[in-house]
């Protein structure tokens, strides 16, 4: 069905006074093109923020400013006590992990080294470095595999191994681009088991991905950017509530009934569509909206076999906001 179109919209958020990290006003150009125009958002311990948008809508650019491997031509990112880029460099990195949406590892090394390297790039000292390499292989389900080297992993288990490599020296945030990009079903479900425990420790998480199923199922608040723009921000909830409607009746007809305007006979409805015999009726309350649809349909002569319901997806509320156009 068609829905308006919605743009800039900017919900509300309140008792934001928890952040452990928060952006403002990030924009970063290459040339002419502008990556990142004006992003910014805000997160909390002990919750994920969902980072979606279409190929090209400026996600890893933004990941890539907050984690400071990529410089932004303006605006800052600052963590919880001021502590900025700008102002403490080696301070903020500490604090930051990063899983980026490429394999980093070195494929030679074994997978204890990659991990242990990446620590001592921290500065942890030795004994701590060796209970958290200890820690994190077993967190991601790696210690059996600790001395081979990735070049024998699989890709779900390259993928496990660099979260190992992000969280080994404790960061408060972990930024998470596309983690689960080409990996089996049970090593992502492997990973989310990962991050819903990290969640639970108090650990803030920026997760990007282009799997809607994943950030409905990880996501405490989303953020949607298109053409390098944030379009929409909120909690689940708050998105669907965006939508004219945010359940569908799926009403069954019977037989060929003559050739009627459904939208005009379903007048005051967000929208109709007609596939074969069924009938998708987008309502905003199922309670109160069912009994007049069924009513309109037996005033016209249409014969109802079956009824059924759906609820809209954040695939919906994603597409709403950012068309369906194809992106390069």
């Amino acid at each position: 069905m068609r829905l308006p179109s919605m743009r800039g919209i900017e919900i509300p958020e309140d008792g934001m006074n928890d952040e452990v990290l928060v952006a403002t006003g990030l924009r970063k150009a290459y040339g002419d093109r502008v990556a990142v125009h004006e992003v910014g958002l805000a997160l909390r311990a002990g919750e994920v923020l969902g980072l979606l948008g279409p190929n090209g809508a400026g996600k890893s650019t933004t990941v890539g400013m907050i984690s400071g491997l990529t410089v932004p031509d303006a605006g800052h990112v600052t963590l919880a006590g001021g502590v900025s880029l700008a102002a403490d460099e080696a301070g903020y990195k500490r604090r930051i992990g990063l899983v980026p949406q490429d394999i980093a590892l070195y494929e030679d090394l074994p997978a204890r080294m990659n991990v242990a390297l990446f620590g001592a790039l921290y500065g942890l000292a030795p004994d701590v470095l060796k209970r958290r390499t200890d820690e994190v292989l077993a967190m991601v389900g790696l210690s059996d595999r600790a001395a081979d080297k990735p070049a024998t992993f699989s890709g779900g288990m390259k993928r496990r191994l660099n979260i190992a490599c992000a969280l080994v020296h404790d960061p408060e945030v972990l930024l998470l681009d596309e983690p689960t990009a080409g990996v089996d079903p049970q090593s992502r479900n492997a990973i989310f088991d990962n991050l819903e425990m990290l969640k639970r420790a108090g650990k803030a998480l920026i997760y990007t991905t282009h799997y809607m199923e994943e950030a409905e199922r990880l996501a405490d608040r989303i953020t949607i950017v298109d053409r390098g723009r944030v379009v929409a921000s909120g909690t689940q909830a708050q998105l669907f509530a965006l939508l004219p409607a945010a359940q569908v009746l799926q009403v069954e007809i019977a037989g060929e009934p003559a050739d009627i305007d459904w939208t005009a006979a379903l007048q005051g409805l967000p929208g109709v569509t007609r596939t074969g015999q069924r009938l998708d009726v987008a309502v905003a309350d199922l309670g109160r909206d069912a009994g007049a649809v069924l009513a309109a349909l037996t005033e016209r002569g249409v014969q109802v076999r079956g009824l059924g319901t759906a609820r809209a997806m954040l695939e919906d509320v994603f597409l709403q906001l950012t068309g369906r156009a194809l992106r390069d």
